[in-house]
């Protein structure tokens, strides 16, 4: 088992000939000419976010440790202890691990690639041991005892159940962090556009809200909202609200069944729709008369202003998926829900709705993420009353 952990090749020497060959190329030279240093920050999350890239795509396991050591070298011998740590990790790890600082002065990282697929327990506990050993080799009990060592692996058995805690191991995904505190000011903006629009919509359409609360409580059985369980930003759980538009206590299991397929590539559709796979079902049983007059109107989406206002959601974003749908996400499927905060409306409504298959819609979202500016959310809210009205793909 250890010598599946510690015994590979440096991974980034097999991207040679894709697209990110070059930054592969010029990382590794940085790498070697640092000899056994701790790179820096920057360089160091550079690559553990290349390294997550490349194994989304190759499904190979790695392992990040990160050593928190802020409070062993926030001493007067705060040298001497990095030192001593920097021996203790030329001698635990293998030579093609980078070892760096995760965050300047205060935690440590270590990137272990291509860790096998043995049992990840043993490979964690080997890990753990090994690094237990060459500390102790170098620094006191007592500064041994001041560092904490966290393990973090990918991709991740990201748990999808109930429970509303945050899910996703954020600190496999450094990009993300910095893009997050890099855009503070722009992200006041957007929040602001979603409280003001919201509650400008909730006042302006509160007829509706009504007459379409006596047409579903007058023509089916069932409360008028329908809340369902959905995966938000970085992998936490929220309440999502509709107008109820099917009938009371259905069967999921045929939507369920339905999105299975369709994210694996089974449905291909048929006819007219053979070129796009159709992301809602057409004539489902479940919904009633009423339901499928607001869901072709998106009517239905109303109520999802209140998740707004909670700041569950925004005004534009990617659609917050179900959890039995995050099931069978392949891996850089769940950067659409980890890059932004789902929305009401997004580049998916705007430019295809359900008609647009599905990986099609997982590049919209992401390329909304990358493109994001409160410009462009505005454009995308002026579109969707033209999608709406159009109904292509909405059913």
């Amino acid at each position: 088992m250890i010598a599946e952990i510690f015994h590979s090749k440096r991974p980034w020497r097999k991207a040679a000939g894709n697209g990110v060959s070059f930054a592969h190329e010029r990382l590794e030279a940085d790498i070697d000419d640092a000899g056994f240093t701790l790179v820096s920050e920057e360089l160091f999350r550079r690559v553990l976010t290349i390294e997550r890239k490349r194994s989304e795509r190759s499904r190979q396991r790695f392992v990040l440790m990160l050593l928190h050591v802020g409070r062993v070298l926030d001493t007067t011998r705060g040298e001497v202890v990095l030192e001593g740590i920097t021996e203790a990790l030329s001698n635990a790890a293998r030579e093609t691990d980078l070892h760096g600082w995760y965050e300047d002065g205060s935690v440590i990282g270590v990137i272990c690639t291509e860790i096998g697929r043995g049992d990840l327990a043993s490979i964690l506990s080997a890990l753990n041991s090994r690094m237990g050993a060459a500390l102790q080799s170098r620094l006191r009990q007592d500064q041994i005892e001041s560092i904490h060592i966290t393990f973090h692996v990918f991709p991740d058995d990201m748990e999808v159940g109930k429970g509303g805690e945050r899910s996703t191991d954020i600190s496999l995904y450094p990009d993300l962090l910095t893009r997050h505190h890099a855009s503070t000011t722009l992200r006041m903006i957007k929040r602001s556009i979603d409280v003001a629009g919201s509650l400008l919509a909730l006042a302006l359409l509160s007829p509706i809200f009504a007459i379409i609360a006596i047409a579903i409580r007058l023509s089916s059985k069932g409360p008028i909202l329908f809340r369902q369980d959905r995966v938000g930003q970085y992998g936490k759980h929220f309440s999502f609200l509709k107008f109820r538009s099917m009938y009371f206590q259905n069967d999921a299991k045929i939507h369920k069944d339905y999105v299975h397929r369709l994210i694996s590539g089974q449905n291909s559709g048929k006819g007219e729709e053979k070129s796009a796979a159709v992301y809602k079902i057409k004539n489902d049983p479940r919904i009633t008369p009423v339901g499928r007059f607001i869901r072709k109107t998106s009517l239905d989406e109303l109520p999802q202003f209140f998740n707004v206002l909670k700041g569950e959601m925004s005004l534009v974003g990617p659609r917050p998926p179900i959890p039995y749908e995050v099931e069978v996400y392949e891996i850089w499927h769940r950067r659409r829900f980890l890059e932004a905060k789902p929305g009401i409306t997004g580049l998916w409504q705007v430019e295809g709705r359900s008609r647009t298959k599905f990986d099609e819609m997982v590049r919209l979202d992401l390329r909304y993420a990358k493109t994001w500016s409160p410009w462009l959310d505005i454009k995308i809210l002026l579109r969707t009353p033209g999608a709406v009205l159009k109904g292509t793909g909405a059913y």
